[in-house]
């Protein structure tokens, strides 16, 4: 029997999550049974195009549906409140970076799912990239030497804050809406820990010329128990021309090798008349039909969600229990010690000092 996966906020990333799920259900393995959406107009598109049961409350969703797992989609700070909801109705949860924007929620979250023996795990889906895998692959088997140091950007258009999200963006920060990714990728990538935290920002240019009142940009160095040192520069200003909505990479040097990955721009390229210069991340999303002329979505921005459906099958079919799956996925630990370093680059930023977490 396929797990039955509820999802809830169908906003513009919650579109990869109905995606993702319905696209399990060709092959059996999940089925998206319900969504939970709060704004009437867009709950009634998500009926029509994906045929399933669509809430205005989340708690009716829980109540009503016979569930076992749910992904959380919605704004960060609404995270906390829904996933202890959900846990505590025995739901395994799916939740988008970051797990919480306070330490408190990420433990408050946690205890929930401990308490109701569910899985909790965060969609941190920079780990499951080919190419991030691959460098994760070497570091582990220690062909790159000691880690020494290295450097992450990870820059959004302006379209983000100022035409997607204006809402809420005043609630969130470059930092805990692209930060928390690589945060996460390079603690996964060389198994160390944030050891302390240095940042500064800019907070200008949103508030004064577009009313959205959240940082600009921030940079943060972040030294880890293991020796290493890395910099992380995020924001959400490039300007509208540029040629693909988001610019990223790392480079990471050690004792006995380099390795520099531009997670932007794959290769692909193109230059249309209406639409000027882009280029494309094919590993995140491809857009495919299958045999059957059926959408599909294939690469690690739906691989990441579809690894819960499974991974939710398998406690469901008694073939793994969570102690066996410790490490196999990023978990609410793994989300707790993200959230930590993100909260210590704002600590940073308003006291001017250097922050210790360990």
């Amino acid at each position: 029997m396929p797990v039955k996966i509820g999802v809830i906020g169908a906003g513009k990333f919650g579109t990869n999550h109905l995606n993702a799920f319905r696209q399990m259900s060709y092959t059996g393995v999940a089925e998206l049974a319900a969504v939970a959406e709060a704004n009437p107009a867009r709950a009634e598109e998500v009926r029509k195009e994906y045929g399933c049961p669509v809430y205005l409350d989340y708690h009716e969703m829980l109540e009503k549906v016979d569930l076992d797992g749910v992904s959380v989609v919605t704004p960060d700070h609404l995270h906390r409140q829904i996933t202890v909801d959900a846990a505590k109705a025995g739901k395994h949860v799916l939740v988008e970076k970051p797990l919480d924007t306070t330490v408190e929620g990420c433990d408050a979250m946690i205890r929930a799912a401990k308490d109701s023996r569910v899985l909790l795990q965060v969609d941190f889906h920079k780990r499951y990239d080919p190419d991030h895998r691959a460098l994760e692959a070497r570091v582990k088997a220690g062909e790159m030497g000691d880690i020494l140091y290295g450097s992450v950007y990870m820059e959004d258009r302006i379209d983000v804050p100022v035409d997607w999200f204006p809402h809420w963006a005043p609630n969130s920060s470059p930092t805990w809406f692209l930060g928390v990714h690589f945060f996460d990728l390079v603690r996964w990538a060389i198994k160390s820990e944030a050891r302390t935290v240095f940042a500064t920002g800019s907070r200008k240019f949103l508030k004064e010329v577009h009313g959205v009142d959240t940082w600009d940009s921030i940079s943060a160095k972040v030294d880890f128990v293991d020796g290493a040192s890395f910099n992380f520069d995020v924001s959400w200003i490039l300007p509208r021309g540029f040629e693909s909505i988001v610019n990223q990479a790392i480079r990471v040097v050690g004792t006995k090798g380099v390795w520099e990955i531009d997670s932007q721009d794959r290769g692909s390229r193109s230059c249309i008349e209406d639409e000027g210069m882009r280029t494309y991340n094919n590993n995140f999303l491809r857009e495919q039909t299958d045999k059957y002329g059926r959408t599909v979505y294939r690469g690690y921005g739906a691989e990441s969600i579809e690894d819960f459906a499974y991974n939710v099958a398998l406690l469901k079919d008694g073939v793994k229990t969570l102690n066996d799956m410790s490490g196999m996925y990023p978990s609410g630990e793994d989300g707790r010690e993200v959230t930590r370093i993100a909260v210590a680059v704002h600590e940073s930023i308003d006291t001017g000092q250097v922050i210790k977490l360990r």
